[in-house]
């Protein structure tokens, strides 16, 4: 795999379609697979009231449901923007290989889109984060992980 501008081109071009219809920020990416582009996304937060409508996981759900598989291992993302936390969690569970990326976290910043407290909130211990979390009746969640595991046919991911 090289990197290809083309690619990074047509992700410039998806987040300013994108930005300019009012379906969000300037977020757009495409999922490459053998040269070829097998998914496309720009950001529609604001068209779908969906905050999980950032491009690059627009992208992903594209290209796997044209690949009819969940696993994009051995394809790359190009984004406009270097992906925020729920974005490289994205990348990281569909096993894309590699990313590309235009502008960084701190570009974004400079203009309202601040991933670096996502990232800050991260290296906290859970209790202590703006959303705390806690654990609650493990024993009763842990079974589901035993059925999981008996399931005849499953599939791991």
């Amino acid at each position: 795999m090289t990197a290809d501008p083309r690619f990074m081109r047509r992700a410039i071009e998806l987040a300013r379609t994108g930005m300019n219809s009012g379906a969000g920020g300037p977020f757009g990416a495409v999922v490459v697979k053998d040269g070829e582009i097998v998914g496309e996304g720009y950001n529609r937060v604001l068209a779908t009231n969906d905050p999980t409508a950032h491009g690059e996981v627009v992208a992903i759900r594209d290209a796997c449901a044209r690949l009819g598989s969940f696993s994009l291992e051995g394809c790359e993302i190009h984004t406009s923007g270097e992906p925020c936390p729920m974005c490289l969690g994205a990348i990281l569970w569909s096993r894309i290989s590699r990313i590309y990326y235009g502008f960084s976290i701190e570009d974004a910043a400079a203009i309202g889109f601040d991933d670096r407290e996502f990232h800050r909130q991260f290296s906290l211990p859970a209790a202590e984060r703006r959303v705390p979390s806690f654990q609650l009746d493990p024993a009763g969640a842990k079974s589901l992980l035993e059925e999981y595991r008996a399931l005849p046919g499953r599939v791991a991911y």
